[in-house]
């Protein structure tokens, strides 16, 4: 286990940047798995969705006056 802390130790001085991809790399996977669980007793809550249609009036239509090409 030691040889395994060496070796990464020893790539994050010299090789910074593929170390540092590769915690990324790692750790986005688990916090699919991790996040949730705790969001939940914090209180977050989904967005409202997105309405897809535009709603329409609950009146009889009036006809437009003053536009008309006569």
């Amino acid at each position: 286990m030691s040889g395994l802390y060496r070796a990464m130790q020893r790539t994050a001085h010299e090789q910074p940047v593929i170390f540092y991809s590769l915690v990324i790399g790692f750790a986005g996977p688990a916090l699919v798995f991790g996040v949730p669980p705790i969001r939940k007793p914090m209180g977050w809550q989904p967005a409202n969705r997105v309405p897809t249609t535009y709603p329409l009036p609950d009146r009889p239509r009036r006809p437009t006056t003053g536009y008309e090409d006569a």
